[in-house]
């Protein structure tokens, strides 16, 4: 099974607080909503093809929530081409303390979520989703379970809050396969795990 990870960031590499001002305030986070206002007709189009595409879905718990108390609580769900597939596909989510999730068609991987993906991955056909949920993306990395990456980088500089990747953390290197903007300005990058990235060696001579 493919694994897609899908994340809306700003040019400064902030994920968090994307769609509501109160949507995710830890940290003191207080610029929520930074992405909607720049939404065009072309962005939700084709986010509706990328949700379509998908066989199941896969999240981190406060992700889970939030897509729950929004698209999954929408009245009429089929109409909606980002719901309706929400709605009908298999949807994982790991939690350790995650017991009855309200969502219909939703699995608790409670246990490692390494192990549970790479099991995920090998009896399963198709693609796996992962929207948002920077905390397992950043694990999937570093345990090279993301066959693709999907970002959608916003023409804004939040300034504050949670970033896709950390400081320090394990590099990596990308393949680009696609890239576009949308009329607003939202650019999508496809990326490819390419192994190690190639480091300089050696220092130029001075010129004076």
């Amino acid at each position: 099974m493919k694994l897609t990870t899908i994340t809306n960031v700003s040019v400064d590499g902030v994920m968090q607080g994307l769609g509501l001002a109160d949507e995710d305030r830890r940290g003191g986070f207080e610029r929520g909503g930074w992405a909607l206002p720049l939404v065009d007709e072309e962005t939700m189009t084709r986010l509706g093809e990328v949700y379509g595409r998908a066989d199941a879905f896969l999240f981190g718990r406060r992700t889970y929530e939030i897509f729950a108390a929004s698209w999954g609580a929408m009245a009429d769900p089929q109409d909606n081409p980002v719901a309706a597939p929400l709605h009908a596909r298999p949807k994982y989510v790991v939690s350790k303390t995650l017991t009855d999730p309200g969502w219909a068609h939703t699995t608790v991987l409670a246990g490692d979520p390494a192990a549970a993906v790479r099991e995920l991955k090998e009896r399963m056909p198709g693609e796996l989703q992962v929207h948002g949920s920077g905390q397992l993306v950043r694990r999937l990395a570093a345990e090279g379970l993301i066959d693709e990456m999907l970002l959608l980088t916003y023409p804004v500089i939040v300034g504050q809050g949670t970033r896709l990747f950390p400081a320090d953390g394990p590099d990596g290197a990308l393949e680009l396969v696609d890239s576009r903007a949308t009329p607003g300005g939202v650019t999508w990058q496809v990326y490819r795990p390419a192994g190690r990235p190639r480091y300089a060696t050696e220092v130029p001579p001075r010129t004076s």
